[in-house]
């Protein structure tokens, strides 16, 4: 535990300041759709490894561009005049030992179109999307650092030298933030108003004691006749969020939802398919929430893409999900502690477990010294865990976004 180190939070509270800033990019947004995409790319890649290999061989994939279409959209429906452009870029191990992964770009469409097929209700798979593959062999270098640790079965160990950062709790402002997205795309939701598309912004912002949620939410023009029953559902829609996060975070709430809609220039925010690629905008990985799902600038954050980076080695990945982990552990674990954040770094070459320096800094009223052997146990656990977090990430177990 030579490099563990619990040190005191000396600065005021987020929750405390005179103002905060929290954003929630939802499913269907450009963004998170790339997050995904290269995400399931990775896991699916990992899979056919440990069908064909018996281990997950090196790759990253975490490129990805959503080049949005063109639509031509009114009440009652609309049609794709162009259609929304997917590159899938990345490094991979495609042949080893006489086995190769024949079709590779048959493979990374494949895998794109089942997580848009599941996921975006209102996309036609075959005549609204276009996915262009372009998955290379990686850099001899990387590749046998990859392989390094497994022919001795070793730790794994780190392509890179980077850092990961994580926190908790969640405070109100972050919780009524994500709460306010993950309800709008709840099947709850979406059974009574399939008008709600996927791709919805969430931007949470507080001013004292006072909370106001902004919200963009693309609607699906297909199950509104006209701009009045527009404005008669926005207005259901609104009254049913705000119920329901003022009851989560037992505060009271202001809403709003597309600000730039206006009735006498009958200008309003309707898609074909419930996502502004189809017209509106394009996306890229790594440009929108961190692994803990929010984009959180008053606290801290790394800029690491998590999406599609190989689960084994690569830190980007690994320290991020890792660094919430033990943040959520110390505060849920030890009574003192009523707020934890953590910070990893590591060092290319090195056990992903053996980092230059992990710091729990904790926010605590009892003397640090009293729950800091705790601390670096719980720190000291995840590290020792950390050689199996991949299969967290091949199992769906760790969001990325």
């Amino acid at each position: 535990m030579k490099n563990i180190v619990i040190t005191p939070m000396t600065f005021e509270p987020v929750y405390a300041q005179p103002a905060e800033i929290v954003e929630r990019k939802g499913i269907g947004h450009p963004d998170t759709i790339c997050d995904y995409l290269a995400e399931n790319l990775s896991k699916e890649l990992c899979k056919w490894y440990l069908e064909n290999f018996g281990a997950v061989m090196h790759h990253n994939v975490d490129k990805a561009l959503l080049v949005g279409g063109v639509a031509n959209v009114r009440f009652g429906g609309g049609e794709i005049v162009e259609p929304i452009e997917i590159h899938l870029v990345g490094r991979a191990v495609l042949e080893k030992d006489g086995k190769k992964l024949d079709n590779v770009e048959e493979f990374v469409i494949n895998t794109a179109k089942e997580w848009i097929g599941k996921h975006l209700r209102n996309i036609d798979i075959e005549k609204h999307i276009r996915i262009y593959p372009k998955i290379r062999p990686g850099s001899k270098d990387l590749v046998e650092l990859f392989e390094r640790f497994q022919k001795k079965g070793d730790i794994p160990l780190a392509n890179d030298t980077s850092f990961g950062v994580g926190f908790a709790p969640l405070d109100t402002l972050e919780r009524a933030v994500y709460e306010t997205e993950t309800f709008l795309n709840s099947e709850q939701m979406k059974s009574v108003h399939p008008e709600i598309g996927e791709d919805i912004k969430v931007m949470g912002v507080r001013i004292g004691e006072r909370i106001r949620l902004t919200v963009a939410l693309a609607f699906v023009s297909k199950y509104i006749k006209d701009i009045d029953e527009y404005f008669q559902r926005k207005e259901e829609i609104m009254r049913k969020v705000k119920a329901h996060v003022q009851d989560v975070i037992g505060k009271e709430v202001e809403l709003f939802i597309n600000t730039a809609d206006s009735r006498e220039n009958e200008s309003v925010y309707i898609t074909v398919t419930g996502t502004s690629a189809e017209h509106g905008d394009d996306g890229q990985v790594g440009r929108g929430n961190r692994v803990n799902g929010l984009i959180t600038p008053y606290r801290p954050m790394s800029l690491e893409a998590a999406a599609g980076k190989n689960p084994i080695s690569h830190i980007g990945k690994i320290y991020n999900t890792v660094a919430n982990k033990i943040s959520k552990r110390v505060v849920e674990e030890i009574e003192e502690v009523e707020e934890a954040y953590c910070y990893i770094v590591s060092q290319i070459g090195k056990p992903i477990n053996e980092p230059q320096v992990l710091d729990v800094k904790v926010r605590t009223k009892k003397d640090l010294k009293s729950i800091e052997e705790l601390a670096k146990r719980i720190a000291q656990e995840e590290l020792e865990l950390m050689p199996e977090v991949w299969k967290g990430f091949v199992e769906g177990k760790y969001p990325v976004a």
